[in-house]
């Protein structure tokens, strides 16, 4: 394999993933990791932490408004190592805040109200092949935004935080988000068989990720996303398609800053030491089932009742394959779950178990400040 596209499904629930009908089809015949833990639960933050392998509060995008603070010169990007190695790099997506632009030939925005992505990704996949067959390497970027937007225009748009209206109904909140999933894997269904069909896939690397989940009633104080460090937005997935990958449904946790590191291993792309180490490590062990689940941290900004979103995170979570521990520095309190007989979080063991506690602050302090 030498090429990549690299498809985005922004906000695609894990129990929704495993569901999809062609998600599936396509899981069964790729590397599928299913407890992807994100850096953090909105678009920016996850995406800067995937395309950097570090986490946030290292490269300086920790918040909605810190992309501009991404430190560039000091952590190499996705982007940036392809378009090194020669790859034509081409990136469409639902706004220019979303992905560090280094390394991009090209990185378009196309209108999330009025755009049919299907069709606009499907012409796109048409020009990387013109690249392809004349033996150039391409990299090529695809954002499907369109559950985003439905819960924007639905949800964001019409409800806040702590909307009774919205938290009462769930069973409506659900079947909401139930049809902008099935848009969402009619798209890559139709995508996939395209590259199938046009023989892409005998040379390209296909990565398909959600960047976070979103929340259809689960925590009052969390209409969509962005506030909470709970699972339902925080476990993401990730799967990496080619002939030569096994067909492996792994559950272990890894986290979304693993991501950048496996995409170089598989292309044999050399690590450049001009810049600083990211924190990922290469998936690749579990493909042949060496690998061992990893320790995860994030962190999200509260907005409380302001609607808006804080200038820097106010929540800090670490996770392990079997608790989590939260500490929510907007109110000074913390939150632990011990996630295998508590899987919803719904059960604050704190008191309990404080001895676990107090590990797991300890190694939240580590990852939160080192910097």
């Amino acid at each position: 394999m030498k090429n990549l596209i690299f498809i985005t499904m922004d906000g695609a629930r894990l129990d929704s993933v495993i569901n999809g009908i062609n998600y599936k089809k396509l899981i069964e015949k790729s590397s599928f990791f299913s407890k992807v833990i994100a850096y953090a639960p909105y678009t920016i933050a996850a995406m800067h932490a995937i395309f950097s392998g570090t986490y946030g509060n290292k490269t300086g995008v920790d918040s909605y408004w810190s992309n501009m603070h991404f430190k560039k010169d000091k952590y190499k990007t996705l982007a940036k190592y392809l378009q090194d190695e020669g790859y034509v790099t081409y990136g469409d997506v639902i706004n220019k805040l979303v992905l560090p632009p280094s390394g991009f030939d090209e990185l378009v925005v196309h209108d999330e109200i009025h755009d049919d992505l299907t069709s606009r990704h499907l012409a796109l996949l048409d020009r990387v092949n013109v690249i392809r067959k004349e033996g150039k390497k391409f990299f090529l970027y695809l954002h499907y935004s369109n559950i985003h937007t439905g819960i924007m225009l639905e949800v964001l748009q019409k409800y806040n935080n702590f909307s009774s209206e919205y938290f009462a109904n769930r069973s409506k909140n659900e079947e909401r988000y139930d049809r902008l999933f099935q848009d969402a894997d009619n798209y890559l269904g139709v995508l996939i068989s395209y590259c199938e069909k046009m023989n892409i896939t005998d040379d390209t690397l296909i990565v398909v990720v959600s960047d976070h989940g979103i929340s259809v009633g689960e925590k009052v104080g969390e209409r969509a996303y962005g506030v909470f460090c709970y699972d339902y937005t925080i476990n993401s997935t990730a799967l990496f398609y080619h002939k030569n990958l096994p067909s492996k449904f792994i559950t272990a946790q890894v986290r979304s800053i693993d991501i950048l590191p496996t995409v170089l291993d598989l292309l044999s792309i050399p690590i450049d030491t001009n810049y600083n180490l990211f924190q990922g490590e290469s998936l690749a062990p579990f493909l042949h089932g060496k690998g061992m689940p990893r320790i995860a941290f994030s962190q999200s900004g509260n907005p409380l009742e302001t609607n808006r979103p804080p200038e820097k995170p106010n929540v800090w979570a670490i996770r392990t394959p079997e608790w989590k521990f939260i500490k929510n520095t907007h109110n000074n309190t913390e939150e632990l779950y011990h996630l295998v007989e508590d899987s919803k979080e719904e059960n604050n063991v704190l008191t309990k178990f404080p001895d676990k506690a107090q590990e797991l602050r300890t190694e939240l302090e580590r990852l939160a400040f080192d910097v």
